[in-house]
């Protein structure tokens, strides 16, 4: 069905005469009614291998060169009238965000009917009909109440579900999926992945799967395609390719992920396989030296928990009004937080997992304050922070501080990396004068892998990766003890996913830092934590040592959680 040979695509410099090539070299074939699977970190070319094939790039600053042919025709000889029958119609795409791919100011429904009275003749009422029908078909509850609904209304994983349905409207030959369960739960992430498979066997389409991640694509893929700085360097069936591996960098991609069965010390990184220093790494060598000998996590536990916590959580609310009645009366209110108790010790690392919706980020934000809680007692150190008033805390803030989930929204896009970072040490008066925050500044970028060289650039100039590491770097500013990272690893590629989680031990062990980890992935909370909490509907549904809930689950949320996690 398609049949791709030796793609370019180049792109024009902004303000030159000069070209960037981000694809070249890029063969494959796929044929009715299976999945390719198409791998690599951000900047590999997969994306825009993608919009290749139904030719979305700009035209004026794109070259595209080479064969993409669907059905034996040649799209790339296609005018841009001839190529609209087939964008959305016989070949279709679901964006990798669908927040920003939704029209915001459009109720869902209304979006999809007009992109099906775009390609097929049908009245209005037949259109709505038939969005209705999509909508039952990829399993949203209420399709009457999501047609009226708009996109901020609902979840991450129904607003997917819209752009499947959106995608599927036309019964397209081919269906493109970008990246489409990065940052999802685990359970949701596993519904889309079997409602994918399902809709592909019931309809007999070919799909091109792209992700970052080796796992998920094992779950859905008949054949893969490794890409790796614009091309592609390893491709053949599935689950060879997964079995034994030949491209250095395939073998970093798989070895990135955190395992289940053993507590390593630091994750492998792409790095460690593609690296031009001397042999290549060996998977099974890098596990045999970076284990944790239950000896050694034995003392750990011993050493951490001989302390007096460093924080006590008691009986914590956290409640938000959602109907009030005639004079102003709360009828009705969401129990984000709902009479959660646990401690956290100095050094340790506390894990916090649960799906969208659990009350995980509130329970993060409360503590800090920068949720306000119903009731409940936040003790730091000594002190109830909810017993401080506004200057008191404000003071308290040096030593809590917060990672937050996207980097992206959490700098200010017209300032330098370099005046956010000092930002707070102006604020809280630390380090005397400018000139000693920009050299304290230009440490803290070197000690999160980044260079002085980025000190004057803007957020938009760097990596997904990167941006983490500046907001880390700007969270350690004040010298804190304590940190809530709220799922700041869980938009990024598997490898720089490892990096991160590294840097973050590595800080916890030279500056004696203690962490609540936040996330859905129950593999990187397994690694990166000392102890978990399950959270579920605002409550702990369960709560231990990583190993003990991981082989012995208690509570039945814990084991959907567990079975939910892709394996390879």
């Amino acid at each position: 069905m398609l049949n791709v040979k030796n793609l370019g695509v180049r792109f024009k410099k902004e303000d030159s005469k000069s070209w960037i090539s981000t694809v070249s070299e890029v063969s494959f074939k796929l044929e009715k009614g299976k999945v390719l699977g198409i791998v690599g970190e951000s900047g590999s070319g997969k994306s825009v291998t993608a919009f290749s094939v139904m030719r979305l790039h700009q035209e004026s600053n794109t070259k595209i060169e080479g064969e993409i042919k669907f059905n034996n025709i040649n799209l790339l000889q296609l005018s841009q009238e001839e190529i609209r029958k087939y964008r959305g119609n016989r070949i279709s795409i679901i964006f990798q965000e669908p927040m920003t791919s939704l029209n915001p100011v459009i109720r869902c429904g209304e979006q999809v009917v007009e992109a099906i009275r775009q390609h097929q003749k049908t009245d209005q009422r037949s259109a709505k009909a038939h969005c209705l029908q999509l909508f039952e078909e990829v399993q949203l509850p209420t399709p009457e109440r999501i047609f009226k609904s708009y996109p901020h209304q609902l979840s991450g994983g129904q607003k997917q579900r819209v752009m499947i349905a959106m995608a599927l409207s036309c019964n397209p030959e081919l269906l493109i999926a970008d990246e489409p369960t990065t940052a999802l739960d685990v359970t949701v992430q596993k519904t889309i992945l079997q409602l994918l498979f399902k809709l592909k066997e019931e309809r007999q389409m070919a799909m091109m799967f792209i992700s970052h991640d080796l796992a998920v694509v094992s779950e859905i893929a008949d054949e893969v395609a490794v890409m790796y700085k614009g091309k592609i360097v390893e491709q053949g069936p599935a689950q060879e390719l997964f079995r034994n591996p030949q491209h250095p960098y395939t073998k970093g991609l798989l070895a990135s992920r955190p395992v289940l069965d053993k507590k390593l010390k630091i994750l492998p990184t792409v790095a460690d396989f593609t690296s031009s220093m001397g042999k290549p790494a060996s998977t099974l060598a890098f596990l045999k030296e970076n284990v944790y000998t239950q000896a050694e996590i034995e003392q750990r536990r011993n050493t951490l928990y001989s302390k007096e916590p460093l924080l006590k959580v008691k009986d914590l609310c956290t409640w938000f009004t959602i109907k009030k009645g005639l004079f102003g009366k709360n009828i009705a209110s969401v129990k984000a937080v709902n009479g959660v108790s646990f401690e956290v010790f100095p050094g340790e690392t506390l894990g916090l997992v649960g799906e969208s919706g659990c009350g995980k980020t509130t329970l993060g934000r409360s503590i800090l304050r920068l949720t306000e809680p119903s009731s409940g007692e936040v003790i730091y150190n000594g002190t109830d922070l909810r017993s401080l008033d506004q200057s008191r805390l404000r003071s308290l803030r040096k030593d809590i501080q917060i990672i937050f989930q996207d980097p992206y929204s959490a700098l200010n896009p017209r300032m330098t990396v370099g005046r956010a970072i000092q930002e707070p040490m102006q604020v809280h008066q630390l380090y005397g004068n400018d000139q000693d925050r920009k050299k304290e500044t230009l440490k803290l970028l070197e000690k999160v892998g980044l260079q002085p060289a980025h000190y004057e650039r803007y957020p938009h100039e760097f990596s997904g990766g990167q941006r983490q590491r500046i907001v880390i770097a700007r969270a350690l500013a004040l010298q804190p003890k304590f940190i809530v990272c709220d799922e700041s690893v869980s938009a990024l590629d598997v490898s720089v996913q490892a990096q991160v989680l590294n840097l973050l031990k590595q800080l916890q062990l030279e500056l004696g830092l203690t962490y609540i980890f936040i996330s859905h992935d129950l593999a990187v909370v397994k690694h990166l934590s000392d102890r978990i909490l399950i959270m579920n509907k605002g409550k702990i549904e369960e709560q231990g040592f990583p190993e003990d809930i991981y082989t012995h689950p208690k509570a039945d949320y814990t084991k959907k959680l567990i079975a939910a996690i892709p394996g390879l």
